[in-house]
């Protein structure tokens, strides 16, 4: 079973296992032929499995198990990792209504614009299409921001009021 967590240096001066049946096991330097190099061997085997562990864990987001059901065959229908969407019926027909519409908005904002007088139709461009600031174009037709911002409130007022 892998650590979990690498031992502090603190308590490096021994080594402490635990069998498959759960008893810990302590390795101590000078017993049994055992050096303070291969403490530290070990204590580096262990830092390496752990490391090793994090950066798994960190790649792999889900285990490779869930990708087979108990009889080998494949769980892409469950997993939303191997699930292909793009064939999704709701999410094609939730498509297709949202661009029905924004096609259907675009429309009702043309016949408004055609009630709009030039000047307001240029000032629409100038605005959002060519996305100027009101003070640019306040600077061009030598008038204030404040002029811009009332002919832009009348020209709202105005698509407001037939695009309905």
């Amino acid at each position: 079973m892998p650590r979990g967590f690498k031992t502090s240096k603190k308590n490096r001066t021994n080594y402490v296992y635990y069998t498959a049946e759960g008893t810990k096991i302590v390795i101590t330097p000078g017993e049994d032929g055992v050096t303070e190099a291969d403490i530290e061997l070990l204590h580096a085997l262990d830092d390496q499995e752990v490391d090793e562990q994090r950066r798994y864990g960190y790649r792999v987001s889900v285990h490779l198990d869930a990708y087979h059901d108990g009889e080998g065959g494949a769980a892409d229908d469950r997993n939303k990792y191997l699930a292909n969407n793009s064939a999704n019926p709701e999410q094609l027909y939730m498509e297709v209504e949202e661009e029905l519409e924004h096609l259907a908005s675009l429309d009702r904002l043309t016949k408004a614009m055609e009630h709009l007088l030039p000047k307001q139709r240029e000032l629409f461009k100038k605005v959002y299409v060519d996305k100027r600031t009101n003070a640019d174009i306040a600077a061009e037709e030598g008038v204030t921001e404040v002029a811009i911002r009332n002919r832009l409130k009348k020209m709202h007022e105005k698509l407001k009021k037939h695009f309905s």
